[in-house]
């Protein structure tokens, strides 16, 4: 239970309509896409840093638990408050309160939704390049938190990349600015990457300066289909070893693409087992040299075709659709964002498909192939026998994988409930010390998403 004096503080703070008790509303803030479900006790809904502030601060003095969240679109638990306390939700500051093309800058509160930041940079001729496939639900606060990625990120990179600065408020309760307003700074310790993709663990965000990208003249597609999965991974290190990178770079198995083929039945031919999906971008002069050279790195006894793509927004719509889909064929889906070299992508993914096999798990496998990060998909039926016990025993062995090919557990996801105990597997010990420690110094009553990143002692 609540302290009744902490729920008086913040029912003053914030007024009926922003703070809540009930448990049928608190019910709704106990998830997110992971399917994981603990129930807060209370739901607070702040608009300013100083009202953020003055929350924090409450539950320092009260010892409440507290779980920042936007639009709990992630897929790891991270916003899943899994001891209670109060959910903390960010969704209604949404203010864009800055556009400065002059600058390539947009200032933001880290409720204003992905998407609202490209519609607002867009007729200036810019873009924010993090695009992860929820891109039209899930919030900056929710990106910055996890470190997004997406398929433009083998080229513009994650979201730590395009951040210039914040505003936090530490889980002591102390309002903090970190970076500049510049892109070149390296005065004190860069604590804007540091706080970005830690889940909610060090510091509340509450404003942000994006770094923008003007957006490309010219963008062409491409699509390469493979008869099988070792052909088309020993192409996407072809494709990255020469000097025009594509902008994204996807990679589909057969049953990834069997799913599509049931949904747009003329998009896929029936004996492809494995594709890429490309995409160049650039100035008019250079696209076609582009599109040219990126089709030169594909051939292969087992290629069936490579082709330049009319419909692009048909392709990225089916590639999207993929996640969701998945949901509707299983039960319940285990989805691992893992990451290895793009040079260990073969042993990657024919390992993989060894160890479904082995224990007899179904398995789709699609994702971000420039950057070596695979969504590794086991769909499993909890009700079937033993089989959950099995993907779980599969899971783990394709974590010991990713690790002995020099890879990491998480590439955009992040670490949640869903992949904490595995974590040791990469983090050695005196690193892990260390990472508490800094946890210590930003929030001494551990407050902030307690549980979270780390494994249990």
């Amino acid at each position: 239970m609540l302290p009744d004096a902490f729920c008086r503080r913040l029912s003053l703070l914030l007024g009926p309509d922003r703070f809540f008790t009930d448990p049928a509303t608190c019910y709704v803030y106990g998830y997110d896409n992971s399917r994981n479900h603990c129930v807060p006790e209370a739901v607070a809904f702040p608009l300013s840093t100083e009202e953020v502030q003055a929350i924090v601060l409450a539950c320092n003095e009260f010892k409440v638990p507290l779980t920042p969240r936007g639009r709990a679109t992630g897929t790891a638990g991270g916003s899943v408050p899994e001891q209670g306390g109060l959910a903390l939700s960010l969704e209604r500051m949404r203010r864009i309160i800055a556009v400065d093309p002059a600058n390539r800058a947009m200032v933001v509160e880290p409720g204003v939704v992905n998407q609202e930041v490209q519609d607002a940079a867009r007729p200036h001729g810019f873009f924010w390049p993090p695009d992860p496939s929820s891109a039209a639900y899930c919030s900056v606060g929710g990106n910055l938190a996890t470190c997004a990625g997406g398929p433009h990120a083998v080229k513009y990179g994650v979201t730590r990349d395009h951040v210039l600065g914040l505003k936090a408020i530490t889980g002591k309760g102390d309002i903090i600015k970190t970076g500049a307003y510049t892109t070149k700074a390296v005065v004190g310790y860069d604590l804007t990457r540091l706080i970005i993709g830690s889940e909610g663990t060090l510091a509340v965000i509450t404003e942000a300066t994006l770094k923008l990208t003007p957006l490309p003249e010219a963008v062409a597609g491409i699509t390469a289909h493979y008869r099988d999965i070792e052909s088309c991974a020993h192409a996407i290190t072809r494709i990255m070893a020469q000097p025009h990178i594509p902008s994204a770079l996807e990679f589909l198995d057969r049953g990834a693409l069997d799913l599509i083929r049931a949904h747009y039945p003329d998009l896929v031919p029936v004996d492809t087992q494995a594709m890429l999906m490309i995409e160049v971008d650039g100035g008019e002069a250079e696209i076609e040299a582009s599109q040219r050279a990126v089709m030169q790195a594909c051939p292969d006894p087992a290629l069936i075709q490579v082709r330049p793509v009319a419909d692009q927004k048909s392709l990225w719509a089916a590639r999207k659709a993929l996640s969701p889909l998945l949901r509707d064929i299983a039960p319940r889906k285990i989805n691992e964002d893992v990451v290895v070299p793009v040079s260990r992508l073969p042993e990657l993914l024919t390992g993989v498909t060894a160890l479904a096999t082995r224990y007899q798990i179904a398995n789709v496998n699609f994702g971000h192939a420039g950057n070596g990060n695979i969504h590794v998909n086991l769909l499993v039926d909890p009700d079937r026998g033993d089989e959950l016990q099995r993907a779980e025993a599969c899971l783990s062995e394709v974590f010991d994988l990713v690790i002995r090919l020099n890879g990491t557990l998480s590439g955009e996801h992040g670490v949640g409930m869903e992949k904490r105990p595995f974590v040791g597997r990469e983090i050695d010990a005196t690193t892990m010390a260390l990472m508490r420690e800094v946890k210590r110094v930003f929030d001494p009553n551990a407050i902030l998403n307690p549980g979270k990143l780390f494994p249990d002692r």
